[in-house]
């Protein structure tokens, strides 16, 4: 499969299963009863959450999921989206390592802020990649600033919110509050509500829920089944490629053409409504729908990327023009045959009329 073919089947489903840009959700508790800690108001545990230093720690995380994707066995590089473990490591100091295992294969990316990693144990190959530091520039803190961005995000999701504290767990034998924010009644979404478990000493999220509409099971679930909060060694965050691996450096490309396409898409992209109806629209080159020829091959096969699409939904079209609608429990996004796209935590109604909106 092509570049452009494995990039659009990538995006294509990630779009459908990120389409409300909330991928973690509860794992049942542990057992035991509930822990017994100090009373709280929503909004100071949500402000703790928000300013809370992020705290040295390493856990495994287990995933799940019930979105009703359909086909999605049968989609190129869907596979890639499931997984049987991941262990994630933080320096507490701006150093992540994330292992994920699938059977007897490991990926692995190592991330120290300037330098990020990438090995995979199926195909041992490696890649890395090192952003560059432009003379001048002011760093955007919200940008690199893990906390500053859920800040934002969350901020933006509790003002659309009711917000209460339903409780107490003990998740990942660890004693934590339950945070449960509900959209409003005015708010045109698919999701009915977002549960976070949230550490009692840490404050950090140890499991977050989503619930849609019409479903008392969660369709999607990420959380910690086990956690330490304890120092992590340094060379933890190094990594030296096996001698036999493929190296590849991929650098970000700051050329004229570059920049000018990255320009192009940011204009192209807009963010419609606000709270939890929110929704994206942008565009991509309409090249990427065209049957592409499959590399290597002797027979001259090709894949067709509308074929794949109708795979994942159904045709629809109205006055804004006609394409692809995929549907999951959490979201909705739509794919039109000209190179446009629309996703959300929202109904496909929505997605219409933000691809309508001017």
């Amino acid at each position: 499969m092509k570049p452009k073919t494995k990039a659009l089947t990538a995006a294509v489903v990630g779009t459908a299963l990120g389409a409300a840009g909330l991928a973690f959700i509860a794992m049942p508790a542990s057992a035991g009863d509930a822990p017994v800690l100090p009373a709280v108001s929503a909004d100071d545990l949500v402000q703790s959450v928000l300013t809370a230093k992020q705290p040295a720690f390493d856990g495994t995380v287990k995933v799940s999921d019930n979105l009703g994707l359909p086909m999605l066995n049968a989609i190129p590089g869907a596979s890639s989206l499931k997984f049987d473990e991941a262990r994630l490591f933080n320096s507490g100091t701006g150093s992540t390592k994330l292992s994920i295992k699938q059977g007897n294969t490991e990926e692995t990316t190592i991330n120290d802020g300037k330098t990020v990693w990438h090995y995979s144990s199926k195909t041992n190959t490696a890649s890395k990649t090192v952003y560059p530091v432009e003379p001048g520039k002011v760093e955007d803190k919200a940008s690199s600033d893990p906390t500053a961005v859920t800040a934002e995000l969350l901020g933006k999701v509790r003002e659309s919110s009711i917000v209460n504290v339903d409780g107490t767990a003990r998740v990942a034998d660890r004693p934590a509050y339950e945070l449960v924010l509900t959209p409003k009644p005015t708010e045109k979404t698919l999701l009915r509500e977002i549960r976070v478990a949230v550490d009692s000493e840490t404050r950090l999220p140890l499991r977050v829920s989503v619930l849609s509409n019409g479903s008392s099971e969660p369709a999607l679930q990420i959380a910690f089944s086990d956690i330490e909060f304890t120092a992590q060694p340094a060379e933890l965050f190094q990594f030296t490629p096996p001698k036999d691996a493929k190296v590849t450096d991929e650098q970000p490309k700051l050329d004229d053409k570059t920049l000018a396409q990255a320009e192009k898409a940011s204009k192209d992209f807009k963010v419609v409504g606000d709270g939890w109806d929110t929704a994206f629209t942008g565009k991509f080159s309409a090249d990427l729908l065209k049957p592409q020829q499959l590399k290597p091959s002797k027979d001259g096969k090709t894949a067709d990327p509308k074929a794949l699409l109708s795979k994942l939904g159904k045709p629809v079209s109205g006055t804004w023009g006609s394409g692809v609608l995929i549907s999951t429990k959490v979201g909705t996004a739509l794919i039109t045959d000209d190179g446009r796209f629309a996703a959300g935590a929202v109904p496909e109604q929505v997605l219409y009329e933000a691809l309508a909106a001017k």
